[in-house]
């Protein structure tokens, strides 16, 4: 998978080249600077659509950990997920990680995080399937069609794997068995299959999914999340000078979210997503320029959010080090004075013993 991804890093590079030097560099820059600084409001709006999906996960974790702690999680996962050349489940490990510091139960996060990603799937889904009718609604032509079907024929053809990842884990068992196959290849003793129990990841998560109200509740405020998220593309647009209306701006978001989700090889989805971006928005009748400033806006703003989260867990991580340093010394018994006059009979004794072993 790792070199998957560092083939896919030069193609999305190659396309963002090539969507630059056709449209213009001066051109995008011209229309991205005349919007101004103003376009920086987009890095902290985008915290409201990352609270939503904070606040479905709380719920799937029985509310056993505050909001605000659960936002810096979130936005350190998305950062890990989207910016680090790590596999699609980095962010996830690391979101784990980070929970356990307030909760010590493991298993119980990690079935947490396995059904809100089940979760998310579903909402990417229901999202993509709401932008296909938004663009039948508003486009008619054949060349939106010819887009539309292949967008629609992808997702159809990638469902089963959401589908047989559900069935496997609802039957039950299927992390158990992990387990005993990596002791038959680690063995038994091995740190890695100690530190798996699955047996009880496999209670946890049945315990979740068989609670499907508090699966729906979930999905519900994800796609709520995933909605307000579109507001980035409408805002920007307007800031742009090329308003669209909400319905073209939820579709331009949710299936630009769909097909870089579908292209995962490619780190970031560079390239691909600000292909998608340009292909979608000129559906809508954005210009060229300014559909690949929208991308390039976009990118911006997932950087400079991605990179502050990133930086703030390398602080939280180098602050939590130093504290456990700092309590390993503050336990560690203090030495035991010796007398003086013990000490010099101790080492008039020692002398003897040496001076008789010579003899």
């Amino acid at each position: 998978m790792k070199w998957l991804q560092w083939l896919g890093l030069p193609v999305g590079i190659a396309i963002l080249i090539a969507l630059v030097i056709r449209d213009g560099a001066h051109d995008v820059m011209h229309i991205i600077g005349t919007a101004g600084p103003v376009l920086l409001w987009l890095v902290p709006f985008h915290a409201l659509p990352l609270l939503l999906d904070a606040y479905a996960w709380r719920l799937l974790l029985a509310k056993r950990l505050p909001l605000g702690f659960l936002l810096w999680v979130a936005a350190v996962r998305e950062g890990v997920g989207r910016l680090l050349p790590v596999m699609g489940v980095g962010g996830e490990i690391v979101g784990i990680r980070l929970a356990r510091w307030r909760l010590r139960d493991g298993s119980f996060v990690t079935a947490s995080v396995i059904v809100e990603v089940l979760v998310t799937m579903a909402v990417q889904y229901a999202f993509s399937a709401l932008g296909l009718v938004l663009i039948v609604a508003a486009t008619g032509d054949g060349s939106s069609l010819r887009t539309i079907t292949t967008i629609g024929l992808a997702l159809v053809l990638s469902l089963p794997i959401p589908i047989v990842t559900v069935v496997l884990l609802r039957r039950g068992g299927f992390f158990h068995t992990i387990e005993r196959w990596a002791a038959r290849m680690f063995g038994a003793n091995n740190p890695i299959v100690l530190g798996i129990d699955g047996h009880q990841l496999d209670r946890d998560l049945n315990a979740l999914m068989s609670r499907t109200g508090l699966m729906f509740r979930a999905f519900c405020w994800q796609l709520a999340g995933y909605m307000v998220g579109a507001f980035e593309t409408w805002w920007a647009l307007r800031l742009l000078g090329f308003p669209v209306s909400i319905e073209g701006a939820l579709a331009i978001e949710a299936l630009t979210q769909a097909v870089r989700h579908a292209a995962f090889m490619v780190p970031a989805g560079l390239g691909i997503q600000e292909a998608t971006v340009v292909l979608l928005a000129q559906l809508f009748g954005v210009g060229h320029e300014v559909a690949l400033s929208l991308a390039l806006v976009k990118r911006m703003r997932e950087v400079v959010f991605g990179c502050v989260s990133l930086v703030s867990w390398q602080g939280a991580e180098i602050a939590r080090t130093r504290l456990s340093i700092r309590a390993g010394k503050a336990l560690a018994p203090a030495p035991v004075p010796v007398p003086a006059p013990v000490r010099i009979a101790h080492e008039r004794d020692t002398a003897r013993s040496d001076h008789h072993e010579n003899v």
